[in-house]
């Protein structure tokens, strides 16, 4: 089976990723791990300003941030995982991903938010739901 985990670096990236290990039907051997976070994207004025090395960089830099403690956690558990990152709204990218990719499984963590906080301010996880064509477990 194939998994993309989608991670954020926020204490639910933590929870979701506690969950993950904890449940051995979702990490066997047989499995492909893919850890992806998204980079929003910097807005076009500041981005022609900056040079596409420079901020080519910067996309890297902020990826690593929080793909780097995420491949740490997975290699002390003993499992090789890939990661990548993706500039672009997160929810449009964890669905593109998993759609292009042909994953069987998305695994994410919520925030939580109330219905009303769903309404204001948008969550990436509900948009993942509505938009991608492959199962999404959310980890709470």
């Amino acid at each position: 089976m194939k998994i993309l985990i989608a991670v954020d670096g926020s204490a639910f990236t933590k929870r979701m990723l506690g969950y993950v290990t904890a449940h051995d039907e979702l990490f066997t051997p047989g499995n492909e791990y893919t850890v992806l976070t998204a980079v929003p994207a910097v807005p076009p004025r500041a981005a022609a300003v900056i040079g596409k090395e420079s901020l080519a960089e910067y996309y890297v830099d902020e990826a690593e941030k929080v793909l780097k403690p995420v491949r740490t956690f997975f290699e002390k558990q003993g499992y090789k995982i890939k990661s990548q990152h993706k500039v672009g709204h997160p929810a449009e990218v964890i669905s593109k991903v998993a759609t292009s990719g042909k994953y069987d499984l998305v695994v994410m963590g919520s925030h939580g938010h109330s219905a009303l906080g769903n309404l204001v301010m948008g969550s990436v996880a509900t948009q993942v739901l509505a938009h991608c064509k492959t199962p999404v477990l959310l980890v709470r």
